[in-house]
């Protein structure tokens, strides 16, 4: 089992906005868009069943989706802050993870991304992005936290739910800054 919780309590609704933090000054968050300028808390929890694919087949579970691959990384010196990460560094860890499931970034049609909507953060993550995906086909970019928030330490599983939920669907949900 793997999940994340965030539920603070006791509740307090709304936050104090200051130019230059994480926040959104009007409360929307809008992942790699032009006009974002932070994220918004949530609360919330996700719990995710995770087994060898020939265990779950033999039991005869159902199988939501396989992770391939992963990849870790401190970029260190190399980070524009504490809490931000390079591009090179970001780059780095998803060439990585590609390397380790075996898959060539064109066959990536859809990647579910931090995307805190913030001016420091996404930038980074958009640039590092760029350089893996998108030369030869499309690929699609999502983020939760437009839907749901940031759910701090409960982010990453959320992220990992949703991109599962765009496997099961076949549908990328609309974010704040998507326009159809």
């Amino acid at each position: 089992l793997a999940g994340g919780v965030a539920l603070n309590f006791p509740r307090r609704e709304g936050y104090a906005w200051h130019e230059g933090m994480i926040f959104s000054r009007d409360g929307v968050c809008r992942p790699f868009s032009t006009d974002a300028d932070g994220t918004v808390g949530g609360q919330g929890c996700a719990l995710v069943v995770l087994k060898p694919l020939d265990r779950a087949l033999a039991d005869g579970d159902h199988i939501y989706a396989v992770v391939a691959g992963t990849a870790t990384n401190n970029d260190g010196r190399a980070k524009v802050g504490y809490t931000a990460p390079s591009v090179s560094g970001q780059e780095q860890v998803i060439r990585a993870a590609l390397a380790d499931a075996g898959v060539d970034a064109d066959q990536v049609g859809y990647v579910e991304t931090h995307g805190t909507g913030t001016r420091l953060g996404d930038p980074i993550e958009y640039a590092a992005l760029s350089a893996v995906y998108g030369h030869g086909v499309p690929c699609a970019l999502g983020a939760v936290k437009a839907n749901i928030g940031h759910l701090d330490a409960a982010a990453g599983v959320a992220g990992f739910v949703g991109a599962v939920g765009v496997l099961a669907t076949q549908e990328i949900p609309p974010m704040a800054n998507f326009e159809a």
